[in-house]
């Protein structure tokens, strides 16, 4: 009989030619367990999902009550499904008065595409302005604002119109016209290496947009929910989006996205044509069960309030003539190395020794540290200890 290892490598379609190829039969808190009973301490959270760690407690329950009650019904947008009308409604709450019309998707990707749209219809334009090294997903309008050609090229032709800017570079707002649909950025740049903008560039960035009529999307799917310490990151810059992705962190572990915008933008999808955006599985409800206990928790257990010491502390400890610098906010950060090769021995070597820490898409000369928000000094002070033994031995 095959092993489970080959099996995947035989029947589930590979990502790469290097998977990782780590077994996980449990997950509970910030760790993961092989079937052989090996710990490991998950430093980046399957990819800033699981903001709570694994398998929390109230998350895990508000799923297992859903699923008593019911999994699909319907189509999203016929039903009013509880779990559906219950989130949108808390994240409203949280949100500014502007942002306040939820519309779920599966994923993040899924969750660029609607405002791609939303954008487009809203403003009868069809320009979209992204940035150099932005990830916004990989289906093909995502793809399309992908600013990275290595990736994109093989897929073409993709979205036209389209056309990229530098992050920070303010001549380069100069490229938003009349003729602007959207302008897309992620409000901290993720698989570019954690790239913080600068205050005043946002806010320069949102008064062209003001100026051209465009609408500012910001891409909160790796940022949100805590991770920055703020709920939103764009709470850091004092600048509100016209419509704001998320995904990831606002499931629990469950599948789930959405883009918000204001209700009057919103609704363009009604009409002309009728079902101008439908998805068949977007807001399941058992996702949406899960997202709700997800918000309710990070907020009720003031989780966010202790991320900018545990930053502090990852900042204190990491301390090596390897590495270059550590860029970021909150538990979004990246070590830059000078090399892919110290980053894949690093990250083999964590691996190793239970840590379990990973690299950027768009910046293979960095580790990326993005931890649950539950993770404890004890387990920080581990964490950066493997890493400082790992790098010594370069």
């Amino acid at each position: 009989m095959l092993s489970h290892k080959q099996l995947f490598l035989l029947n589930t379609a590979q990502t790469s030619d290097f998977p990782r190829l780590l077994e996980i039969e449990k997950a509970e808190g910030c760790y993961l367990y092989s079937p052989a009973g090996k710990k490991y301490l998950d430093l980046v959270s399957g990819f800033a999902v699981s903001n709570l760690g694994h398998r929390h407690p109230k998350v895990v329950k508000a799923i297992k009550d859903q699923v008593d009650k019911y999994l699909h019904v319907t189509v999203y947008g016929e039903y009013i499904q509880a779990p559906q009308v219950l989130y949108a409604q808390k994240l409203a709450s949280v949100l500014p008065q502007s942002l306040s019309s939820v519309y779920f998707t599966n994923s993040g990707a899924e969750a660029t595409e609607g405002a791609l749209k939303l954008a487009k219809k809203y403003t009868n334009r069809s320009h979209i302005v992204s940035f150099k090294n932005s990830y916004h997903g990989s289906t093909q309008g995502a793809l399309s604002v992908m600013g990275n050609e290595e990736y994109k090229q093989a897929y073409r032709p993709l979205l036209p119109d389209i056309s990229f800017i530098k992050l920070n570079a303010y001549a380069d707002l100069d490229i938003i016209t009349r003729q602007t649909a959207a302008v897309i950025l992620e409000t901290i740049q993720g698989e570019a290496g954690v790239r913080v903008p600068d205050k005043d560039y946002l806010k320069a960035l949102r008064k062209k947009c003001n100026e051209t009529g465009a609408l500012l999307i910001f891409d909160e799917i790796q940022t949100g929910f805590g991770r920055t310490g703020k709920l939103f990151a764009f709470e850091n810059f004092g600048v509100i989006p016209d419509i704001l992705l998320m995904a990831k962190g606002m499931g629990g572990g469950m599948p789930i996205g959405a883009f918000i915008a204001s209700k009057s933008i919103m609704d363009v999808l009604k009409d002309n044509p009728i079902l101008g955006h439908i998805t068949t599985f977007g807001g399941h409800p058992v996702s949406c069960a899960a997202g709700l206990a997800t918000l309710e928790t990070i907020l009720s257990e003031n989780l966010i309030a202790h991320v900018e010491e545990k930053e502090k502390l990852f900042r204190s400890l990491l301390t090596h003539p390897k590495i270059k610098e550590i860029r970021g906010k909150g538990l979004m950060l990246c070590i830059q190395l000078d090399s892919f090769e110290q980053v894949e021995t690093i990250s083999k070597k964590c691996v190793e020794n239970g840590i379990i820490i990973d690299w950027f898409l768009h910046c293979d000369t960095a580790l990326r540290i993005a931890p649950p928000l539950i993770i404890n000094k004890k387990e920080i002070e581990l964490a950066c200890k493997v890493i400082l033994e790992a790098l010594s031995s370069l």
